[in-house]
């Protein structure tokens, strides 16, 4: 199932509800239904931030969280497995660009409506 996260301040961000799903867990939002109003902004905007920062300084506790990680095949090198996945920061950085623009033009970032 697709989340469309929408703001008056940038465009529609698109996210698979199981990738957007430990963003909304970490702000302790709903995936069905939501709102990161302009006031939760900066500490949405820090929390995300803070997990994106631990994941670089741990990328091997990052994959477990990757529920689409690949595998490495038959004739891969492990280099290049591990560098097919994609990370938390990569999946995060869409939202994270709304919610920069968001607290600066002090709107707010709604989803599930």
């Amino acid at each position: 199932m697709l989340i469309a996260f929408k703001s008056k301040s940038s465009p529609e961000v698109l996210m698979y509800q199981e990738h957007a799903q430990r963003i909304l867990d970490l702000l302790h939002k709903n995936p069905k239904r939501g709102v990161i109003t302009a006031a939760e902004a900066a500490q949405a905007l820090s929390i995300l931030e803070h997990e994106v920062a631990e994941t670089k300084l741990h990328p091997e506790a990052d994959v477990e969280h990757d529920i689409h990680a690949h595998e490495q095949e038959e004739g891969e090198t492990r280099e290049h497995a591990m560098a097919q996945r994609v990370g938390f920061s990569a999946r995060a950085f869409p939202l994270l660009e709304m919610l920069r623009t968001a607290k600066a033009e002090n709107e707010h970032i709604i989803w599930g409506i």
